[in-house]
C-alpha cells in the first residue's frame, strides 16, 4: 500500500528538473570525494572503525554549532522536539544516520584497497534496485513515482555499469565483502534520502534532519570504534594533514543537500544523479590516484559513459510519472 506524503505547513519552493538534477550530481561528486579521504584517513590509522567516527563525529560538532547559530535551525529543532514529545515524528524518521554509519564505515573498510570507482558502482547497484522499489512503493516525499520505461531502463544501465566493473580478476584480487558492502551500503543511502527528506517536511529545514542523521551515525560509530579498539588495540600514528579530517564537513553537506532535493527528484533520479557524479569523480580520483584494486582506466571510463547514459534516459521529459 502506498505511503502517503508527509504533510507540510511550509513546502519548499519548487526547482527546475535542470537544477535538482545538478544538485543530484554535486551530490554524487561530494560523496566519492568523502569516500576516497575517509578511506585513506582509514588506511593511515589502520583502523577503519575510528576513521569513520572521526569523520562523523566532526560533522556532528559543525551541525551543532549551524543548528544553534542559524534561526531555521532552532525552529527545526523545536519541531523536532515537538514531533518526538507528540509522537508525530515516529521513531523511524530518526534512523536515518544508521544507513549514514554503515556507508561511512565501509568507505573506512574497504575503498583505500577497492578503489572509488568499484566502490561507486557497488553503491550503484544497490541504490538503483532501492530506489525502484521506494518510489513504487511511495516511501518517499514525493509519494508514488511510476515506473515507467525511461527510467527502468536507466536503472539497467546502471546496472549494467556494475558488471563492467567487475571485469578481468577483480573478483580474485578483492575479499568478496569489500564487494558486497557498498552494494548493502547503496541501498541503504536510497532508503536514507527517503526518510531524511520526509523528516525535512515535518521539520521544516534540511538542517535539522541532518543534524539527527549526525547524531544517530556518531553514537553508533562511537560504540563500534570503542569496541573494535578494545578488542584489536589502539590505530596507528594519528596523521597530521588537515585534508584527512574534512570528511564529516563534506558529509554534512551532501545529506544536507539530499534531504533538500529528493522532494523534487523522486529516490531513483536524485539516486541516478549522485551516480553520475561519484563516477565521473571516481574515475577522475583513480586515475590520479590508483589504488590496489583498480580495474584500470579503460574499464572505469567504459562504466561512467554507461551509468551516464543511463541518467540521461531516466532523466528525460515524462520519465518520472507521479500519481
Amino acid at each position: 500500500m502506498p505511503v502517503t506524503p508527509e504533510p507540510s505547513s511550509r513546502q519548499p519552493r519548487a526547482l527546475s528538473p535542470a537544477v535538482a538534477l545538478g544538485g543530484a550530481v554535486l551530490v554524487g561528486v561530494l560523496t566519492a570525494l568523502q569516500a576516497r579521504i575517509n578511506g585513506q584517513l582509514g588506511l593511515r590509522l589502520g583502523d577503519g572503525f575510528v576513521a569513520a567516527a572521526i569523520s562523523f563525529s566532526s560533522g556532528f560538532v559543525v551541525l551543532v554549532a549551524l543548528s544553534a547559530i542559524l534561526p531555521a535551525g532552532r525552529r527545526g529543532f523545536g519541531r523536532l522536539r515537538a514531533g518526538i514529545r507528540d509522537r508525530t515524528i515516529p521513531w523511524w524518521m530518526l534512523a536515518g544516520g544508521l544507513a549514514g554509519a554503515f556507508t561511512v564505515a565501509t568507505q573506512g573498510l574497504a575503498v583505500a584497497v577497492i578503489g572509488v570507482s568499484l566502490f561507486t558502482v557497488g553503491v550503484v547497484a544497490g541504490q538503483t534496485v532501492s530506489g525502484l522499489v521506494l518510489d513504487r512503493a511511495g516511501y518517499g516525499p514525493a509519494g508514488v513515482v511510476a515506473i515507467t520505461v525511461p527510467r527502468l531502463i536507466g536503472g539497467l544501465l546502471a546496472l549494467v555499469a556494475v558488471g563492467v566493473s567487475l571485469q578481468g580478476d577483480v573478483l580474485q584480487r578483492v575479499p568478496w565483502w569489500m564487494l558486497v558492502m557498498p552494494v548493502i551500503a547503496g541501498a541503504g543511502i536510497a532508503w536514507q534520502q527517503a526518510t531524511n527528506g520526509r523528516l525535512r517536511q515535518r521539520v521544516g529545514t534540511p538542517l535539522t534532519a541532518t543534524l539527527v542523521n549526525f547524531f544517530g551515525g556518531t553514537v553508533v560509530l562511537v560504540i563500534a570504534a570503542a569496541v573494535h579498539v578494545a578488542l584489536v588495540g589502539a590505530p596507528f600514528a594519528v596523521p597530521t594533514e588537515p585534508w584527512l579530517y574534512l570528511g564529516g564537513v563534506i558529509g554534512v553537506t551532501y545529506i544536507f543537500m539530499s534531504a533538500a532535493l529528493v522532494v523534487h527528484t523522486g529516490v531513483l533520479l536524485l539516486g541516478l544523479g549522485t551516480v553520475a557524479g561519484q563516477l565521473v569523480t571516481a574515475f577522475a580520483l583513480d586515475a590520479l590516484w590508483p589504488a590496489a584494486a583498480s580495474p584500470g582506466w579503460t574499464t572505469e571510463l567504459l562504466m561512467v559513459i554507461v551509468a551516464g547514459a543511463g541518467v540521461v534516459i531516466a532523466a528525460a521529459p515524462g520519465a518520472a510519472r507521479r500519481r
